[in-house]
């Protein structure tokens, strides 16, 4: 959208209504996150009541309305529209309202203003992943929105960042290289694996040599449901969390509701379960349905995730004739913050999870809370945070977050990306104590794109 937003400076307006799924999204402070998080330059409304929906007859998200330039609808589209549909239909449009004279090619006033942003003065911005290294002593933090890498120890003190700032796709040294708004990470040794999210590619950070390597995607977001291909070759959609288990890369790809594999032997990637609708269905890993994976981890036997979009926390074994079973959530449209087990269990779209000692963690992302999952139980139960959205440290049950999505554990503590705030904290697994890091030392690198 921002491409053709500049495409079409003086010729095309864009208003984002934001009609709500998520309790937590209808509210105004957090949309204003989110309209920070992703950049928006155009007027969002918040259509909490879902009056704007109704009054054009929405159905499904998004749903994009085309209006010409006597106010009067002229075409709608429901669903995803790739860019270069999207550029078309737009010049199209521009073409036979130009040749009608209705076109007025005089830019609108501006109505955006730079808001005055936590993250603009902040040493992270709006952080997604976490990815702590105990007996290497560091830390490793998707710094999503300043699209970087930073590695600390685990105390905070700065040891590399790893990215220009910039927002691109391109390969090098550690200051010359670029990601955008990279996620999740997986660690083998001296090797750094990232999900370079919006660039729809994975990376390979050689820590020792300092270089990063694309090593699958192309840059391009792709739709393959089926299907192996050599990575560099194949087009990705949204990688959004990874996984390293016995020289193979789980991806958690979101965008396409699936979970992939990555061979490190041979550099094939392709789906390893889903069959790309969105739904929440068990069953064999081909023909399971999942709903936009976000978080991966394992107990070596069995892969978990997080499917944020059924608001659910499920298993997929690692066996390629195993199948995908849920542990706690029930549907596209149930969820909610009940603690409990079975059916009574209710999440709001979590993002993170990780196993430890046995059981699972989660981030509860937008119930801005850590739960345990205890997957032979089908249980879930409020390890941190009291609820609302706020950055208050102490007391496990008094301590606030917002919007935590990346979680990880070393040497007895619990390490949370607690992305609103543009912080990480951090958990005393015996105590429960809640702290933020203080991140110490300089983080160089020009920063744009804010």
């Amino acid at each position: 959208m921002r491409k053709l937003e500049k495409k079409y400076a003086n010729e095309l307006a864009v208003v984002g209504v934001h009609s709500a799924k998520f309790p937590n999204e209808k509210d105004t402070g957090n949309l204003g996150n989110a309209v920070l998080r992703y950049q928006l330059e155009h007027p969002v409304i918040n259509d909490a009541e879902f009056q704007v929906w109704q009054q054009y007859s929405c159905r499904a998200w998004p749903t994009l309305m085309f209006i010409d330039p006597l106010g009067n609808v002229v075409g709608k589209h429901e669903g995803e529209l790739t860019y270069e549909a999207f550029d078309g239909l737009i010049g199209k449009m521009v073409a036979e309202f130009d040749s009608q004279g209705i076109l007025d090619h005089q830019p609108l006033p501006s109505t955006y203003q730079e808001t005055e942003d936590a993250s603009l003065s902040a040493s992270l911005s709006f952080p997604g992943k976490v990815l702590a290294d105990g007996p290497g002593d560091r830390l490793f933090i998707a710094d999503t929105n300043h699209n970087r890498i930073v590695l600390t120890s685990l105390t905070g003190a700065v040891q590399q960042v790893i990215g220009s700032g910039e927002e691109g796709l391109a390969d090098g040294g550690f200051a010359g290289c670029a990601f955008n708004h990279p996620q999740g990470m997986a660690l083998d040794h001296e090797t750094l694996y990232v999900a370079d999210t919006e660039n729809h590619a994975i990376r390979k950070i050689n820590l020792a040599m300092g270089t990063v390597e694309t090593i699958a995607g192309t840059g391009e977001q792709g739709h393959t449901l089926e299907g192996r291909r050599p990575g560099r070759t194949m087009e990705l959609c949204s990688p959004y969390d990874l996984l390293h288990h016995d020289r193979v890369i789980y991806i958690a790809m979101a965008g396409i509701h699936q979970l992939w594999t990555l061979d490190l032997a041979d550099g094939m990637a392709g789906p390893f379960a889903g069959n790309g609708r969105e739904s929440l269905t068990d069953g064999p890993l081909g023909t399971a349905e999942l709903a936009q994976p976000c978080g991966i981890t394992t107990d070596g036997v069995k892969l978990y995730f997080v499917d944020s979009e059924t608001s659910s926390v499920r298993s997929a074994d690692i066996n390629p004739a195993g199948n995908v079973q849920t542990i706690v959530g029930l549907d596209l449209f149930i969820f909610g913050d009940v603690d409990g087990s079975d059916h009574h269990v209710r999440l709001q779209h979590p993002i993170g999870i990780t196993h430890y000692d046995g059981v699972l963690y989660i981030t509860d992302t937008y119930n801005h809370k850590i739960k345990r999952v205890l997957p032979a139980m089908r249980s879930a139960f409020t390890v941190l945070g009291k609820g609302p959205p706020g950055h208050v440290d102490g007391a496990a049950d008094q301590a606030q977050f917002s919007e935590p999505s990346g979680i990880s554990f070393a040497n007895g503590k619990m390490y949370i990306a607690d992305t609103n705030n543009h912080v990480i904290r951090v958990a005393d697994i015996e105590s429960g104590v809640v702290s933020t890091l203080e991140i110490t030392g300089e983080i160089t690198g020009e920063i744009t794109g804010l």
